[in-house]
């Protein structure tokens, strides 16, 4: 019997949201310009981003051979946009953030150099002046700039000099052979979560607003049960939801060649999970929430936080260590890591069993949560 009233209660939600034409059009748009303009930051494909180079000031105060060989190689090195300046020059392009670092070669460098690579006690120091912000590529800069030092020392110093005894290759690893990274993957996938939680915000404002006029109460007094009445609701929004996330999926595939390179199965499932945590989600701020204009702005912040945290902005990886760990309790990581397991990873169906079940139990607590606070007696 409840059957009934519930399906009424879906068509006509979905009724209701695809004759809001602007607001479909910004359902479907939004997410997919935003992670199209992430995936082209972080694209690695090939001809569709330029290596970006890390920009570097020298100073050379030495002048002499080894120094004058450091600042040459430096200048080829692919990783590297140098630009040889004074030492006033060098600081306050550092000051601006317009450079990662400057590289301060002190006078007599390079003779100190020599005789400490054959083991004299006193060594030159150089200077890093660097943007406090960017210590990792200050960390990148300082082993490039190894490499070049005792090239250049065993060039000068040493009739045969030195070379590298070894070569390297580079080889990016999926977990399908024949498959490459695509960085669209990730990012349709973190602004296709993050849009399922704004999708669920507006869900929630609008039970709030939908309160405030009194539906609610009209509502209660069908024969419904409260289950069927959130029931309803959470099975609205959550095919609105999927609907928007498997859109940009396709957007994706379409035009930037993402692949669901894992299973399609596991990808459906960790989608109908993403769509379901996001949709109580929804219903849990329409049961504590305030007024609507309160709430929205709440609700929003909340969702920033766990998206950023989730690593839909930027990868987890790049997090601090006790980080990485605090971020397994929010929704958000497991839903990036099943999508991202099941298309540019190319991971089985069985790494999509733990996103999915934990996303569902977000999923149940957050139900359970809106159903025992939902404020019925409101008018």
């Amino acid at each position: 019997m409840a059957v009934t009233p519930l399906l009424a209660m879906i068509r006509k939600d979905l009724r209701l949201f695809f004759t809001d034409r602007r607001a479909v059009v910004m359902s479907f748009a939004a997410p997919i310009v935003i992670a199209s303009f992430f995936g082209a930051i972080f694209s690695s494909v090939r001809g569709m981003a330029e290596r970006a180079r890390m920009a570097v000031h020298v100073v050379d105060r030495d002048g002499g051979p080894v120094a004058r060989a450091i600042v040459s190689s430096l200048r080829d090195d692919k990783n590297l946009a140098v630009t040889v300046s004074a030492p006033d020059d060098a600081w306050a392009a550092v000051g601006r953030g317009s450079a990662v670092v400057a590289i301060v070669i002190p006078p007599g460098f390079g003779e100190a150099a020599g005789r400490a690579f054959f083991g004299a006690p006193d060594r030159p120091r150089l200077e890093f002046l660097y943007d406090p912000v960017r210590p990792a590529e200050l960390a990148m800069v300082r082993g490039v700039l190894t490499e070049h030092i005792m090239r250049a020392l065993s060039r000068e110093l040493l009739p045969g000099h030195l070379t590298f005894p070894y070569d390297v290759q580079e080889i990016a690893v999926t977990a399908r052979a024949n498959t490459s990274y695509n960085a669209y993957a990730h990012a349709f996938a973190g602004m296709g979560v993050q849009f399922l939680l704004f999708a669920a915000v507006d869900l929630g404002i609008g039970i709030l607003l939908d309160r405030q006029r009194g539906v609610w109460k009209r509502m209660r007094s069908a024969p419904l049960s409260r289950a069927v009445l959130l029931g309803g609701k959470a099975a609205s929004g959550a095919l609105i939801t999927l609907t928007t996330l498997l859109t940009s999926f396709a957007f994706a595939m379409l035009v930037f060649r993402v692949r669901i390179e894992g299973s399609v199965l596991g990808f459906l499932a960790v989608s109908v999970a993403c769509a379901l945590m996001a949709t109580t989600f929804g219903l849990l701020v329409a049961a504590i929430g305030g007024t609507p204009a309160a709430t929205r702005g709440v609700a929003t912040f909340a969702v920033l936080v766990v998206v950023m945290l989730g690593g839909a902005w930027v990868p987890t990886f790049i997090f601090p260590a006790w980080l990485q760990r605090l971020t397994i309790v929010v929704p958000t990581r497991w839903a990036m890591d099943g999508l991202d397991a099941m298309t540019w990873r190319g991971l089985p169906l069985s790494a999509t069993v733990a996103p999915t079940l934990v996303l569902l139990g977000f999923a149940a607590l957050f139900g359970a949560l809106a159903l025992v606070r939902f404020p019925w007696d409101e008018p």
